[in-house]
């Protein structure tokens, strides 16, 4: 399956704070807080959505594709994702701008406070989903982005009749209900946390329910940290559980690696269920490691892991 990711693509600031934000928190004087957080340590990796689910698609055998807006200090990060068999000819650089940044610190309950600068980010529209030509996707992942960007490729997606995920996540506060609604609406598929499904729902009056109601052809994927993901179609309904890590280095990038997992899944014609152990399993080996690309394994490794958990030696041949 041929996909197209679009989306942020970003260099990530992980800090870590030897303590609970919790314990600094006064929530009487929420309205004018003021807080600082001495971190013990910092580090500089590569991330952004796009990019993050596009790494553990192409460890697990994908050639997925790159569509998006980089600053003029990509070029490093280019070559890595080249080498790591990412196709990168979509990744529009920006004269005179930085690529995005995330700065995230996480504390001792793996709680997290973050921003984000969207630098090139914020060009995203500027690439058209037209201009593919001959080059159309089979599906195309449309996440967190410039929201005038992710507006126009869930227009263009249903224009050109092109098959898309729609997973807004992070982004959901800043587009409107309308927007929200619009993107379920045609969506071949819908990811997003339990947080967020409540936030959509607040925003739009829809649950997952009437998302299906509306759009029976969609599936709905909601993960739900350690209770594991729910996938959700109009005939059936299939609890993921967790893959237990063996240690808890870092939680970001999580969500992304369980997506890039669920896609390849996906790519193959498995069931659902399949998807999502692969999901899983692709999300522990990130867990596992610092930063949302810093796990790493070979398709043998992978296939050897999920054979000793799930007990199933032909579903995965692809792998071999």
């Amino acid at each position: 399956m041929n996909i197209l990711l679009t989306g942020s693509v970003a260099y990530d600031y992980l800090m870590t704070f030897p303590g609970y934000f919790k314990d600094h928190i006064l929530p009487e004087k929420l309205n004018a807080i003021s807080l600082s957080f001495l971190v013990e340590s910092m580090v500089r990796l590569r991330g952004g959505i796009a990019p993050n689910i596009a790494y553990t698609l192409a460890l697990l055998g994908q050639k997925p594709r790159l569509w998006a807006a980089v600053g003029e200090d990509f070029e490093e990060y280019r070559i890595w994702l080249e080498s790591k068999g990412i196709e990168t000819s979509g990744a529009r650089v920006i004269p005179g701008v930085f690529t995005a940044s995330f700065f995230v610190n996480t504390d001792r309950s793996n709680a997290q406070i973050a921003s984000f600068y969207p630098g090139a980010m914020a060009f995203a529209s500027q690439l058209s989903l037209y201009d593919l030509n001959e080059h159309r996707p089979d599906l195309v992942v449309i996440s967190p982005n410039d929201p005038q960007a992710m507006n126009q490729y869930v227009e263009e997606c249903q224009a050109l009749d092109l098959p898309y995920i729609y997973d807004p996540s992070q982004q959901i506060v800043r587009l409107d209900a309308d927007n929200l609604r619009l993107g379920i609406l045609h969506a071949y598929g819908l990811f997003v946390n339990d947080y967020e499904a409540a936030l959509i729902e607040k925003m739009t009056g829809w649950d997952s329910k009437k998302m299906l109601e509306l759009n029976p052809e969609m599936l709905i994927v909601i993960t739900r940290g350690e209770q594991g993901a729910d996938i959700y179609t109009k005939n059936q309904s299939v609890n993921i559980p967790v893959v237990s890590p063996r240690e808890i280095i870092d939680p970001t990038g999580v969500g992304d690696a369980f997506r890039g997992g669920f896609l390849t899944g996906l790519s193959q014609g498995l069931d659902l269920s399949l998807c999502g152990r692969i999901g899983a399993l692709a999300a522990t080996y990130c867990l596992e490691q610092s930063g949302p690309q810093g796990h790493a394994f070979s398709r043998q490794e992978f296939l050897a892991r999920y054979n000793s958990i799930f007990r199933d030696d032909s579903s995965l041949g692809f792998l071999l």
